[in-house]
C-alpha cells in the first residue's frame, strides 16, 4: 500500500506542481467542454480557449510574484 500512495502522490505533484489553479482551470475546462459536447454543440474552442487565459493568468502571477 506504501507504493501506491507514492505513485499517487508523485501523479498528484506532477499534474498540480506548484501551481493549484492553473491544475483547476484546467479540470473546469475540462469539464466544461464535456457539458458542452453532451448538448450536441460543438467544444472544440473550449479548450484553446481556456489554455490562453490560463497561461495569461500563471504568467501575469509569475511576473508579479505571486
Amino acid at each position: 500500500m506504501n507504493a501506491i500512495w507514492k505513485a499517487a502522490l508523485a501523479v498528484w505533484d506532477f499534474v498540480v506542481g506548484d501551481d493549484w489553479v492553473t491544475a483547476a482551470g484546467v479540470a473546469v475546462a475540462i469539464a466544461v467542454t464535456a457539458v458542452i459536447a453532451s448538448s450536441g454543440a460543438a467544444a472544440w474552442w473550449v479548450m484553446p480557449v481556456a489554455v490562453l487565459v490560463l497561461l495569461a493568468q500563471s504568467v501575469g502571477r509569475a511576473l508579479r510574484g505571486g
